[in-house]
């Protein structure tokens, strides 16, 4: 299960506007690498919508069957808001659907969505 948490205004290849909905996966517990440390963080994702900025709004606390799940992906960089740390990853969360694999997701899909 995923909460809705908030929603971000995009643009899409068009200079259109459209709004993601950003999903949390609730709590998880990670032991760190470095320091060997036990941590909680939580998996989060966005996924694009065909909502209007007021029912994005409605949204928030919509609780969808499903998990975030981690997806392998090309390397990319990333600054940790908080430390400032650029880190290099290479996975991204992405959303799925009660019953739906990760094949399904990325080869029935539109490859645009799953990554994002």
């Amino acid at each position: 299960m995923v909460t809705v948490i908030g929603f971000v205004p995009r643009k899409n290849q068009e200079g259109e506007k459209f709004y993601s909905l950003i999903l949390h996966g609730g709590i998880t517990i990670i032991q760190s690498k470095q320091s060997g440390s036990y941590y909680a963080t939580s998996r989060r994702c966005s996924i694009p919508s065909t909502f209007d900025e007021q029912t994005c709004k409605s949204m928030i606390g919509e609780k969808l069957q499903g998990s975030i799940q981690k997806q392998n992906c090309e390397p990319y960089e990333f600054t940790d808001e908080n430390t400032g740390e650029i880190v290099e990853l290479n996975h991204r969360w992405v959303y799925l659907p009660e019953g739906a694999s990760m094949e399904e997701a990325i080869f029935e899909g539109d490859p645009q969505e799953v990554l994002q």
